[in-house]
């Protein structure tokens, strides 16, 4: 049952006056559920709870937290209708989206179960003592991941499940041993207080510390500044736009004591059409770029933007049946009335940018908040000299750019910023011919497709995703995947420690049989 309180650890809470409604746009009216935000008492008391179950929380063993996020995962299937509708109304998202997001939700909590489980990820290396080295004994020295503190995180408009209350960020920092303060987005506030009561049942259940997870309800900037503020948040997860994600991140660093936030803010991900791919598949490539487009009414960070290629009659025709392609499709409900009218708003402008042309465009009436596709055309000089045609455009929109040359092409991906993606469609040899383009594109991005589309993130190991700034905070992590665990922690070195005191992954007899690296030796053996 949806109440609009806040979650503070296993209490629901609604001391403040303010309140808001969330919305359903696809009946175009605010929904029946209220909300009350947060107070700064509320904040205080929320995060307090959460630095004294650290305290707790952190010593927990792997198999532990692992059986919490597993419990996790059983408790939000166990909500069953009630949450799947709850997601379709606040978000105009269709049922197959939400099963879909709700089981990718499930996976990502059973991933890093399993890799608490089997611990290795604590990265534990060991240097033994050598008291006969010459000219000086060697000390001994050993080092592993430990968990940083509670961590803020905010929810995401365009993923109510995976990017938020128990999505990748709130997945990875418990599984980390980090407590988590989630700032629920406005938008599916009721959703994220279906999704945070199973995260309470689930900490009972295993008996987890209460404050090891709390859920605020904001529907303004305040709650967030204070949670970022606060000098017992040790760090921040956000996905969301470039404006909010850098507020936080100057924020963060201007406390007295400067705090990590991974934020991962968009991107156009350029796809880069090379001449095999339009002689060969032109019309088929052209199909599966605009469906991809248009997937959940272009409500994807990783959407394709921007379309490079170098001028040709079959750039040309790649370009025209794209346009019939994108055509054919209908119109799908955006998220929130807000989104719409900025995904308006920036079409408009990049379309009144001097030398564009429309290739496709939506003209039909549609229905309130559904978001009429469009594809411009521009050259490469104007693209270059005019830096508004690089921002992104949230929604089922992308600007195909016609090169004079390899040399152009290459120039325009060097002018661009950081972006999540780079696609190249050709063939193998291409990329050898192609050597400085593909330089250029893997130098602005952090996951590289070859003859494939952009929209669809796998969530496994292998994953990166984020990508140099603006697309992410910090490019040497992912948002996705078990690796995203490492956002979390920080190395800690013990120099001559008792082997009682040591964690169990550091000492002689290995407990855990975990792998660790021994005297520069991978081995998962006891210290003898």
């Amino acid at each position: 049952m949806i109440t609009g309180k806040n979650y503070i650890g296993k209490d629901l809470s609604s001391k403040g006056n303010q309140t808001y409604n969330t919305f359903d746009p696809n009946a175009n009216q605010a929904t029946e559920w209220t909300f009350y935000e947060a107070t700064k008492e509320e904040i205080d008391s929320a995060v307090g709870k959460a630095d004294k179950a650290f305290q707790l929380y952190k010593n927990l063993s792997g198999a532990k937290k692992a059986q919490f996020l597993e419990a996790i995962a059983e408790e939000i299937d166990a909500l069953g209708d009630e949450l799947i509708q709850a997601y379709c109304k606040e978000s105009g998202l269709p049922q197959g989206r939400a099963m879909g997001e709700r089981g990718r939700t499930m996976g990502q909590l059973r991933a890093f179960a399993e890799l608490l489980k089997e611990g290795s990820w604590v990265e534990a290396t060991i240097d033994t003592a050598q008291a006969d080295r010459q000219p000086f004994p060697k000390l001994d020295l050993r080092k592993m991941l430990l968990p940083i503190g509670p961590i803020a995180v905010f929810g995401s408009s365009n993923f109510p499940f995976a990017f938020s209350t128990a999505g990748g960020d709130t997945a990875s920092a418990l599984a980390a041993g980090c407590p988590v303060i989630v700032k629920s987005h406005p938008m599916h506030a009721g959703t994220g207080e279906l999704v945070s009561s199973a995260i309470i049942k689930a900490a009972e259940r295993t008996g987890m510390p209460d404050g090891v997870f709390s859920n605020l309800n904001s529907s303004g900037i305040e709650v967030g500044q204070q949670l970022v503020l606060h000098p017992k948040v040790k760090g921040v997860g956000f996905t969301g736009s470039i404006k909010g994600g850098t507020a936080l991140y100057k924020l963060a660093n201007e406390r007295k004591e400067p705090i990590p936030v991974f934020a991962e803010m968009g991107s156009i991900n350029p796809v880069v059409v090379l001449p095999s791919a339009l002689q060969e598949k032109g019309v088929f490539w052209a199909q599966q770029y605009a469906g991809s487009v248009m997937l959940g009414a272009g409500q994807f960070c990783t959407n394709p933007g921007l379309i490079l290629g170098v001028k040709s009659t079959s750039l040309d025709a790649f370009i025209d049946a794209l346009g019939e392609e994108i055509e054919k499709l209908e119109p799908s409900c955006m998220l929130h009335p807000n989104i719409h009218s900025n995904y308006e708003k920036g079409k408009e402008e990049v379309s009144a940018q001097g030398g564009t042309d429309v290739v496709a465009e939506y003209k039909k009436q549609t229905a309130p908040n559904y978001a009429g596709q469009k594809v411009l055309t521009v050259n490469g000089v104007n693209f270059l000299k005019n830096p508004k045609l690089h921002q992104e455009v949230f929604g089922p929109f992308s600007l195909v750019v016609r090169c004079a040359d390899a040399n152009e092409l290459t120039e325009v991906l060097n002018c661009l910023e950081g972006q999540l993606t780079g696609t190249v469609l050709g063939n193998a040899e291409e990329i050898e011919r192609y050597g400085s383009v593909i330089d250029a594109l893997q130098g602005r991005v952090g996951r590289l497709i070859f003859n494939g589309v952009p929209t669809g993130v796998e969530v496994c190991p292998s994953m990166q995703h984020g990508g140099p700034f603006p697309a992410s905070t910090d490019s040497r992590f992912t948002s996705v995947g078990v690796s995203a665990i490492k956002r979390w922690v920080r190395p800690v070195s013990f120099q001559n420690w008792p082997q009682e005191a040591l964690p169990e992954a550091l000492r002689d007899n290995n407990p855990l049989s975990i792998m660790r690296i021994v005297d520069s030796e991978h081995t998962n053996k006891k210290i003898e």
